[in-house]
């Protein structure tokens, strides 16, 4: 039989009629109505226990003053917390950024002028640096100038490329060994996980303080390292860590978990704000991609924490240019229609990546599970640093950190700029109002594009082994670089294409000569979009968040259509995103609210027990005792049991929790004297009187749910279902005529539903 059986502990019960029976359960008890690790919560009862502790403060506060001051505080208690999620967030961030600036730089040099500046820092300070030249200046010393005194020759190569793999390597090495060691849970994204926990699922020490001081720490050792990940998936994991650290200061949320759920999808959405910049598109983010109840209230609230969150970080300013991202870029040239053609064979681009790299991600998170590999985590995060490092060093595009390249990338080509990709012929001669025109590419965009096109098939394939390693890696910015890449080449392509062939059919009508036509930025930045929407499948927060990093209301068209092809041919070709795939590869009891359930099964089919089976395990409301109870529970692994007037009726009285039934026995013995294994137990409200001499009787009526979630045996389960999904609940017991025939629980419904859809049922196992 399934596991996943739990009881709602609110409903109360009467004074039991003979003095010898002791209700000892007036005073609450610690630990009853609480859950174990890897349990789903109860919605419903949470969701009574709130109303019910929000009536008697209602109630409380029309009798004094202090009462009313206590209600209104409670009522404050929410917007106090989403202040200090964004403002913990925020700083956060702001931290991870100028450390990982910093040690990213470490990795090619120091500056001789204070070994807390990085590289452009450091030149900015610097009085002997020309504009060409900004990136040169006598106090930044690459480490062949510090080790041999020269950065002319092959041998200074040489050092440089071997320090560069050796910071690398050792930048890695902390991490892994770190996340190893005091927090294993700080590994991967989290959002896979979170999402799971928004659900229902609780991961004990998931968003702990010491997963968010390492995660901390080791995100900024991974960035630094030169992998091909990101530290944006982790950020959202950072923030609905504060978010449940700082819980525990309200008893609201400390003693609610469906509360604290609301209070970490408005963390989520803070998360989302300070990685991007994008309040708005976070609220958004945690609306669509993550959050599984998400009231009005609750939408309002993380809008503040946003952008509390968003101000904090703007206060911090880590990139010293007074915006939040480092990618942030502004596109003043219009799109023509035509264009639309190329940004929807980015989609489709983005589409068909999104679905190869899933694919591929989870075959080989798979294979580290299944297989020895899985037990090496220390020399796969070096081998593969070892390989990205040797790899990266020679190419420049692919040495820089990735947010640096998607900058480049973004970039419009302007008068003062120096990179190669603007290295265009006859860059000087403006056109009136000082736009440059298309003009054609020289030597060096040529020499860039070949170097873009090795870095994006290294991106492609090494992301594929770098995501799900025991390091925190988020997944948004390799998939933008992926994307930026092939947009910004299919921009330039465009761009000399125009230049060339202004003349025709396609491009004589709005493109004249000497014009300034196409952007090549904004077709990395479309790419960009769509990769990440082939990967994660998100839409609308994915739209808002890329307009909101360019300010250009103009392209929403442009992004809305890359996105929504890269979703439509992603979706043909498997229906999951990464976070969902890696949610089933874990065997999370995750229950997807976007699926549809299509087939005519019933009840009868999924409950246990089965024929043939052994009867369901019940107990009655007044016939069993101390003894019978602890048996059952020892020799079962159930987490509740069904309670019912007797055997031979089957007539259902209510559902109790084996956690509460353990507790309150135990309790029992401590502080009531004269409970012993004969002691009977009565789940009633009134007990009959008991013959002189028996020992005292135990009630526990107040653990008893007396509302316990039922359906027929003939329910059809598309019903069920979506009685799982819409009120959240762990288990639903099966009746005909009022007798009671089986139990449906979560794990039951999960099964069933990857039978249908001819998948393995038992990998819905949490391991």
């Amino acid at each position: 039989m399934a596991m996943w059986q739990e009881d709602k502990s609110y409903n109360g019960g009467g004074i039991g009629s003979s003095n010898r029976m002791m209700d000892f359960l007036e005073e609450p008890i610690p630990g009853v109505g609480t859950y174990d690790d890897f349990n789903t919560i109860d919605w419903v009862r949470e969701k009574s226990r709130d109303r019910d502790r929000h009536r008697e403060i209602t109630n409380k506060s029309k009798e004094s003053t202090w009462a009313l001051i206590h209600s209104v505080s409670d009522a404050f208690s929410g917007w106090l917390l989403m202040l200090l999620i964004g403002l913990l967030s925020g700083s956060l961030a702001g931290l991870i950024d100028i450390s990982a600036h910093w040690m990213t730089d470490l990795k090619e040099g120091i500056c001789t002028g204070g070994l807390w500046f990085n590289h452009e820092h450091c030149c900015w300070n610097s009085e002997h640096v020309t504009f060409e030249d900004r990136d040169k200046c006598p106090e930044w010393n690459s480490w062949s100038q510090l080790i041999i005194s020269t950065d002319e020759g092959a041998f200074a190569y040489i050092v440089n490329y071997f320090m560069y793999v050796l910071w690398a390597l050792l930048f890695a090495f902390l991490a892994v060994s770190l996340v190893k060691v005091f927090a294993p849970y700080a590994c991967g994204s989290g959002i896979p996980e979170i999402k799971t926990i928004l659900s229902g699922f609780i991961i004990r020490g998931y968003l702990g303080k010491w997963t968010l001081i390492i995660k901390t720490i080791t995100l900024v050792l991974a960035v630094s390292s030169g992998l091909s990940l990101g530290k944006e998936g982790p950020l959202v994991h950072v923030a609905c860590c504060c978010g449940n650290i700082l819980c525990h200061c309200f008893n609201k949320y400390r003693k609610n978990e469906a509360k604290r759920r609301e209070v970490l999808s408005a963390a989520a959405a803070a998360g989302v704000s300070v990685a991007f910049g994008a309040p708005i598109g976070g609220v958004l983010f945690s609306l669509e991609e993550v959050s599984y109840y998400f009231p009005l209230k609750t939408l309002w609230r993380s809008f503040f924490a946003a952008l509390v969150a968003a101000f904090t970080l703007r206060s911090i300013n880590p990139f010293g240019n007074s915006r939040l991202v480092l990618f942030y870029v502004e596109f003043h040239t219009p799109w023509h229609l035509f264009e639309l053609v190329p940004f929807i064979l980015l989609g489709i681009f983005g589409g068909l990546w999104g679905a190869l790299f899933i694919r591929t991600n989870i075959a080989w998170c798979r294979k580290r599970k299944t297989t020895q590999l899985g037990k090496y985590p220390v020399v796969e995060v070096l081998v593969v640093t070892a390989i990205t490092a040797i790899l990266a060093f020679p190419n420049e595009y692919t040495r820089m950190s990735t947010s640096e390249l998607i900058s480049e990338l973004f970039n419009d080509c302007g008068l003062l700029d120096s990179s190669k990709l603007c290295d265009y012929e006859n860059r000087f001669n403006t056109s009136k109002g000082g736009e440059l025109p298309d003009r054609p590419a020289g030597v060096g965009v040529y020499s860039a594009m070949w170097q873009l096109a090795l870095t994006l098939i290294l991106k492609i394939i090494i992301t594929i082994f770098t995501f799900g390693m025991k390091i925190p890696s988020g997944l948004f910015i390799p998939s933008m670089a992926v994307g930026a890449i092939a947009g910004r080449l299919l921009g330039v392509g465009m761009e000399q294409l125009a230049y060339y062939h202004h003349d025709w059919a396609i491009f004589n009508s709005w493109c004249s000569q000497g014009a300034d036509c196409i952007t090549p930025g904004l077709y990395a930045m479309v790419g960009a979009a769509a990769c990440l929407g082939g990967v994660t499948r998100m839409t609308v927060s994915l739209v808002v968040i890329m307009f909101e990093l360019t300010g250009g209301l103009e392209y929403i068209v442009p992004l809305m259509a890359a996105a929504m092809t890269s979703k439509w041919v992603a979706d043909a070709l498997g229906r999951e995103g990464i976070y969902d795939a890696h949610i089933r590869l874990n065997g999370y009891p995750f229950l997807e609210a976007k699926e549809e359930f299509a087939h005519k099964t019933l009840a009868m089919d999924v409950m246990k027990p089965r024929r043939n089976d052994p009867l369901l395990t019940v107990l009655t409301q007044d016939s069993m005792t101390v003894e019978d109870v602890e048996s059952i529970i020892s020799e079962t692994t159930y987490s509740g049991f069904p309670v019912v007037v007797s055997r031979e009726s089957q007539r259902l009285v209510g559902f109790v929790l084996r956690r509460d039934l353990i507790i309150s026995i135990e309790n029992a013995r401590k502080k009531q004297d004269g409970v012993v294994s004969t002691s009977v137990i009565y789940f009633t409200e009134h007990s009959p009187p008991m013959p002189p001499y028996t020992p005292p009787t135990l009630k526990l009526r107040n653990i008893l749910d007396l509302s316990p979630f039922t359906v027929t045996d003939l329910t059809p389960m598309e019903i069920v279902v979506d009685i799982f999904r819409k009120l959240g609940l762990r288990q639903c017991l099966v009746t005909h005529n009022g007798r009671l025939l089986g139990i449906i629980t979560k794990k039951d419904v999960l099964k069933h539903i990857a039978q249908m859809a001819n998948q393995d049922p038992d990998s819905i196992l949490f391991n």
